[in-house]
């Protein structure tokens, strides 16, 4: 079965997904926006909901620490529309189990509903 790098699409939502992990896309509210489909929705690791505005402005504000991700799997539910799914690991140790959708808006994919699971400590 072929991975998401051998899809321009998968890779696409991927490459989008992973750039909004950096430190310098998450610190500009631009930037940001640019991913986001203008009526995103998420539900945070901390059971609150966010929208654009707000998931931007919120991630500009915080001290940008790096956030890696594991075990990254893309898949089609529809000829537009990704679902893309990792472990997110911050710096500080925090995982979260981590799904996203991002939907095909003319020629560009957006991200349009997020969502983040914490995840108990390893060895706990």
């Amino acid at each position: 079965m072929p991975g998401w790098q051998d899809d321009p699409d998968l890779r696409a939502a991927v490459e989008g997904e992973l750039a909004l992990l950096t430190p310098a896309v998450r610190g500009s509210v631009p930037d940001a926006k640019v991913l986001l489909h203008r009526d995103y929705t998420e539900i945070g690791q901390s059971g609150r909901s966010w929208d654009r505005d707000s998931v931007t402005a919120m991630m500009a504000a915080l001290d940008a620490e790096p956030i890696a991700a594991e075990g990254l799997e893309a898949v089609r539910l529809g000829s537009d529309v990704i679902l893309v799914t990792y472990t997110s690991v911050r710096g500080s140790g925090s995982r979260a189990g981590r799904s996203s959708i991002w939907v095909r808006e003319g020629d560009r994919w957006l991200l349009r509903h997020h969502q983040g699971t914490p995840l108990a400590q390893q060895g706990r």
